[in-house]
C-alpha cells in the first residue's frame, strides 16, 4: 500500500492499494467515532458495480449506510441534484457527526464534497475515486462544486476530504474511453511538473493492467499534494493545475457538456494554449507537437474544428481564472515547468491567434 498525507488546513491521508475500498468502514469509524450514518453518493454506472461493497463495509463497522444514486454524466452536476442529496439527509436525520462517501468519478466527488461542505454548514466526507481522472486529480485538493448553464464549476466551496481511498482495481472495469479520458490529466501533470513522467508515458503505454500504474497515480497525486499545500485556495501557484483547462472548459461548455469528455477537452486546450505560447516565444518550439503525439498515443483528440476560437474566447468570460481585467493562462516555460501568464482581456484574441482558425 502506498500512502501520503496532505498537509492542508485540515490534513488527511491518501491510500493507494488494490482492494482498499473495502476498508472504508473501519477507517470511517476511526475517523468519525460518533458517526451513526453514512451517505454513499454514487452514479448509475458505478453504483451497480461497487456500492454493495462500500455499504457492506460500513455496515460491518456498525454504521448505517444510506445510498443515493443519480444518473451518470456531467448533466447531473447541478444544484437540483444537490438539493435531492440534502432532502435524503434531512429525511434520514443526518447529524454533523455523520459523514458522506463519494463513490465514483469527478462528478460524484465534486457534488458529494459540495453537499458535505454546505449541509448543516459542514460535514466530513471520504473520497473513493473510481475513474483515473478522479484518482489522479479531482479527488484530492478540496475543490467541490456544480455547474451552471453559464459555465463549469461556478458554484462551489473549498472543502477538504477527511480521507481518500484510491483502488486501482476499479480502472479495470472502465470502458477504454474513460481510461483515456483520465490520461488527459496524467499527461497534464507531466507537462506542468515532470518531464520524466511525460517521457515515461511515451516509452511505455500505460494501461489499467500496467505494473507501473500505481506508481504513476502516486506521482500525479504527489505533484498535486505539493501544489495544494503551497496554495490551498487557488490564488497563486495552484493555478498551474489548470493547464489546458481554460479553453478545455470553454469547449465543454460549447458542446453543452455532451459528446466530449473533460480529459479530451483539456488535451485540446493544452495544445491550443501551447501553440499560442510558442508563437509568442514563451514556450520552446515543438512542445505542442510533443503533447499532440502523446495525446494521440492514448487515443485522445488533438483538435476540435467544430468550435471557432472566437466562441471559445467568449466562453471564457466567466472563467474563474479571470482577475483584474486579465485572463490568467497557464503556459509552459519548458516541458515540465508551468507558469501563470496573465493576458489582458483586450489581448486574449491576439494571443490565442483567433484569426488563425
Amino acid at each position: 500500500m502506498m500512502e501520503m498525507t496532505v498537509r492542508t488546513s485540515a490534513p488527511y491521508s491518501i491510500y493507494i492499494a488494490r482492494g482498499c475500498m473495502d476498508e472504508v468502514g473501519a477507517r470511517g469509524a476511526a475517523l468519525f467515532p460518533k458517526a451513526k450514518k453514512a451517505l454513499v453518493v454514487t452514479d448509475s454506472h458505478v453504483g451497480p458495480l461497487y456500492a454493495h461493497r462500500v455499504m457492506d463495509s460500513l455496515k460491518k463497522a456498525g454504521i448505517e449506510a444510506v445510498n443515493f444514486q443519480f444518473p451518470a454524466g456531467e448533466a447531473s452536476k447541478r444544484l437540483a441534484v444537490i438539493e435531492k442529496i440534502y432532502t435524503v439527509m434531512a429525511e434520514k436525520q443526518f447529524s454533523r457527526t455523520d459523514f458522506l462517501v463519494a463513490l465514483g468519478g469527478g462528478v460524484t466527488g465534486d457534488m458529494t464534497g459540495f453537499a458535505a461542505a454546505t449541509y448543516l454548514r459542514g460535514m466530513g466526507f471520504i473520497q473513493i475515486p473510481t475513474s483515473l481522472l478522479a484518482q489522479v486529480d479531482s479527488s484530492v485538493g478540496g475543490k467541490t462544486g456544480v455547474d451552471l448553464p453559464e459555465g463549469k464549476n461556478l458554484v462551489g466551496a473549498f472543502h477538504q476530504p477527511r480521507l481518500v481511498l484510491i483502488d486501482p482495481d476499479t480502472l479495470s472495469t472502465l470502458p477504454p474511453h474513460y481510461f483515456a479520458d483520465g490520461m488527459g490529466e496524467v499527461i497534464k501533470y507531466g507537462c506542468i511538473r515532470s518531464a520524466a513522467l511525460f517521457e515515461s508515458l511515451q516509452k511505455s503505454r500505460l494501461t489499467p493492467e500496467h505494473p507501473d500504474l500505481e506508481r504513476v497515480i502516486y506521482e500525479c497525486v504527489d505533484i498535486k499534494r505539493i501544489v495544494v499545500e503551497h496554495d490551498e485556495h487557488d490564488t497563486g501557484e495552484r493555478m498551474i493545475l489548470n493547464f489546458g483547462h481554460t479553453l478545455g472548459h470553454a469547449i465543454e461548455k460549447l458542446h453543452h457538456f455532451e459528446g466530449i469528455s473533460h480529459g479530451e477537452a483539456v488535451g485540446i486546450g493544452m495544445i491550443l494554449v501551447t501553440e499560442a505560447a510558442e508563437r509568442q516565444g514563451l514556450t520552446p518550439g515543438g512542445t505542442a507537437a510533443r503533447i499532440r503525439d502523446l495525446l494521440t498515443l492514448y487515443g485522445l483528440p488533438t483538435e476540435d474544428t467544430s468550435v471557432p476560437m472566437a466562441d471559445m474566447i467568449a466562453a471564457t468570460a466567466v472563467d474563474k481564472k479571470s482577475m483584474g481585467g486579465a485572463l490568467n493562462l497557464v503556459i509552459l516555460s519548458a516541458l515540465g515547468h508551468a507558469i501563470v501568464h496573465p493576458v489582458p482581456r483586450a489581448q486574449v484574441a491576439a494571443f490565442l491567434g483567433e484569426e488563425k482558425r
